[in-house]
């Protein structure tokens, strides 16, 4: 019987070690001898440790390094090296200039401010034109209430000639 495309190990199907397993260091993943080897390592870590932190008490200055930068010293002309500045070598008066994209955002919104600021006092053309809206809507509104009041008294005055 076919298989499929991926065929299994010629050892057998595949084992998953569960949660406990890992835990108790029994799993398929890690040998027993694993622990000897973990804990030897960890000593030798320690005491190389305790030998760097006594050459890091008698040298401060330099920075630690990573990866394969403790190990080989390079010296790249290329890498940036950082710029300290002091607070008294600080320009105050200087101003940073802004990019072309910044400064365009800026005036952009210092001309929507303007603009909104012009609507409120109603001296741009958009704001002309809603006023008279306003003012059109305001004059409908009146002459439909006058009418209904109309109607209703005409209403009542009916109500009381039926009475009689």
């Amino acid at each position: 019987m076919g298989r499929g495309k991926f065929k299994g190990k010629p050892t057998g199907q595949r084992r998953f070690s569960s949660a406990a397993d890992i835990l108790a260091g029994t799993s398929a993943a890690r040998p027993k001898s694993f622990k000897q080897k973990e804990a030897e390592y960890e000593e030798d870590i320690e005491d190389e440790s305790e030998e760097e932190s006594e050459e890091e008490s008698e040298d401060e200055s330099d920075v630690k390094k990573k990866g394969h930068e403790a190990l080989i010293e390079v010296d790249n002309p290329n890498r940036a090296k950082p710029k300290t500045l002091k607070a008294k070598d600080l320009d105050a008066t200087k101003t940073t200039e802004l990019s072309r994209r910044e400064r365009e955002e800026l005036e952009k919104q210092r001309a929507h401010e303007r603009y909104m600021r012009l609507q409120e006092q109603g001296k741009t053309e958009q704001a002309r034109k809603d006023l008279d809206r306003l003012a059109l809507i305001r004059q409908q509104r009146e002459e439909a209430a006058k009418k209904r009041e109309e109607e209703k008294a005409a209403r009542d005055a009916k109500k009381v000639d039926s009475r009689k």
